[in-house]
């Protein structure tokens, strides 16, 4: 039993994370993470004028920053049913019997597929941090500042103030990830609080996230 909780453990004790506002992920060391979601692009489809011009325009969006990055590409299991569900409502409600019937082909089509191969939905992130290198709120302290009280009022408005600040920083460097990469046609957006939380938690907890609702793609994924 000790061993499966320690197998479970949870995402706040993989990555160290303190706390998540302000769409900021702040770590225990004092350091900062926000996550930008990229949408996705067939590079294979595109002319060789069209790959070349994004190989080097990633090359420059790369020699541009002063900065470090990691690039995340992660894979979940897509749940059909309930777009199967809403194909068959619109198939009854189909007049023309030959779009019927080709639809009737299609939902067995899709639906054998699911029945030997797993549907997985892709999804690709850029990981940006950033390193003030004082925790939170704190600085570095004299020999009589250990007779100095604060109030916790004033502890907690200095921190806030430091986070402000330290958020700017982020920011500017979230809107150069961005501008990188509409320069080579792919749409990105930083991820707020909420979506934070669910990708940290779905990261470490694989078994006990919820599959991607397929009839909501729409609303999921990036569109460039």
């Amino acid at each position: 039993m000790k061993e499966k909780e320690e197998q479970h453990k949870s995402t706040q004790s993989f990555l160290k994370i303190a706390e998540i506002k302000g769409d900021t992920g702040i770590l225990d060391t004092g350091g900062y993470i926000a996550v930008v979601a990229v949408s996705s692009t067939n590079f294979a489809l595109k002319s060789t004028e069209e790959q070349n011009a994004m190989i080097y325009g990633y090359q420059n969006f790369l020699n541009s920053i002063d900065f470090e990055i990691q690039i995340l590409m992660q894979s979940r299991k897509m749940d059909i049913h309930v777009y199967l569900e809403a194909v068959r409502q619109q198939m009854e409600r189909q007049t023309n019997e030959l779009l019927r019937v080709q639809t009737q082909e299609y939902i067995q089509f899709v639906s054998k597929l699911v029945e030997n191969a797993s549907i997985m939905n892709k999804s690709f992130y850029i990981i940006i941090t950033h390193s003030p290198g004082l925790l939170p709120g704190k600085s570095k302290k004299g020999f009589f500042s250990m007779f100095k009280k604060n109030s916790e009022a004033e502890e907690f408005a200095a921190k806030n103030i430091k986070f402000e600040s330290e958020r700017l920083k982020m920011q500017q460097k979230i809107n150069t990830v961005v501008g990188g990469m509409s320069q080579i046609g792919l749409k990105a957006i930083a991820l707020n609080t909420e979506a934070l939380t669910e990708l940290f938690y779905n990261s470490y907890n694989l078994d006990s996230a919820p599959l991607i609702d397929a009839s909501k793609l729409s609303d999921i994924n990036i569109k460039a």
